[in-house]
């Protein structure tokens, strides 16, 4: 038997015979009773403050105990409350109409009090489980999607999907794929002179400025690697315009990374390089696993960088030669790239005045 003083019934009959009895009885049981000698009433005390079950009698005036429990079940805020009819009608299609508004019980009068407490004690126990049921899936639901978002934080949306429905690796190649890296200049030497929890403060605060940007141009951030950012355009999701977002990103990191300044007072500054071709992309191995690129075109986009010179954006030809309409560059010359020989390269210096193309379409 469920002993607890909170718990509310509401008795509803408009015999005072009948409501004496059922609340003396239930009084004593510790239930908080409240008897209400009408239908109307009682609708108007349920919605008020929903007590946790309803006692209700058929036979009564104006309101009869039928129409009572189909509007309770009718709104939102009373629809979960048992209600068990007790009702002196005895035929069956009577207990079916209170089956069909609604009714999860059905006591003929005259009643055993026996028996109306332990009804009531069986229906409180099972609306005191599926309280516990529904809060623990409330509970499922946010742990859910905490999860989710700590997914998409991870991985691009797209794979995330992919890999709830298979946990097999994922990899994709794609044509045309525009890649950046950009390394802060002079970062070992600074790292010396902070402690870590200042490098790590430093650093989240340069990086979460970058995410910002990466998300304004519609691009993917790949990863970090200590002071090193690496963002893609073009894949997983295709992108309009993928090499003049990434172009337009670059800048955008040079302008904002003068905000930041050194210990000495000195402005920050940025090596970035560029190069746009195909890659293979995808999600590999059983842990700790991230989204990542690989391919030629990756690691000329990283030597561009490593071999750049401070706050300068160095790109390849091919990049050059799908933005030269739209972006000012100057020609830097052949230098040498590990495993592909000498390349042309170009400093990207800013978006031209004349053009008229569209530069980037952010988000």
């Amino acid at each position: 038997m469920i002993d607890e003083q909170n718990t509310s019934i509401l008795i509803v009959d408009d015999t005072r015979e009948n409501l004496q009895l059922l609340v003396s009885m239930l009084s004593d049981l510790a239930y908080s009773v409240r008897p209400m000698p009408d239908g109307k009433m009682a609708l108007a005390a349920a919605r008020l403050e929903p007590p946790d079950l309803v006692l209700l009698d058929i036979q009564m005036p104006d309101l009869d105990g039928y129409e009572v429990c189909r509007q309770l079940k009718a709104d939102p805020r009373t629809r979960e409350i048992p209600v068990i009819f007790l009702s002196a009608l005895d035929e069956t299609i009577d207990k079916i109409k209170a089956f069909q508004v609604g009714g999860i019980d059905y006591i003929t009068k005259p009643f055993q009090l026996d028996e109306v407490v332990a009804r009531i004690d069986t229906h409180l126990s099972l609306r005191k489980l599926q309280y516990q049921l529904e809060q623990q899936n409330i509970l499922l639901q946010k742990e859910r999607e905490k999860s989710e978002r700590l997914l998409r934080n991870i991985l691009p949306e797209a794979i995330s999907q992919q890999l709830k429905c298979d946990r097999q690796s994922i990899a994709e190649e794609f044509n045309e794929a525009t890649i950046l890296f950009a390394d802060l200049v002079g970062f070992t030497k600074l790292a010396a002179q902070m402690s870590p929890l200042e490098l790590v403060e430093w650093l989240n605060q340069i990086f979460s400025t970058f995410d910002r940007l990466v998300r304004k141009y519609r691009l993917e951030k790949i990863k970090t690697i200590g002071d090193a950012y690496m963002v893609v355009g073009g894949l997983p999701t295709p992108h309009p315009n993928p090499v003049e977002a990434i172009a337009s990103l670059a800048l955008a990191m040079q302008r904002e990374i003068k905000g930041f300044t050194r210990q000495d007072g000195a402005p920050l500054q940025l090596r970035i390089g560029i190069h746009t071709g195909s890659v293979v992309a995808g999600v590999i191995g059983i842990d700790k696993f991230i989204y990542d690129l690989w391919g030629d075109t990756v690691n000329i986009a990283s030597r561009l960088e490593s071999q750049g010179e401070p706050d300068r954006i160095q790109v390849s030809a091919s990049v050059r030669d799908r933005l030269k309409e739209g972006f000012e560059f100057r020609l830097r010359g052949s230098i040498p790239i590990r495993g592909r020989g000498d390349m042309e390269t170009y400093w990207l210096t800013g978006i031209s005045q004349t053009t008229t193309m569209p530069i980037a379409i952010a988000g």
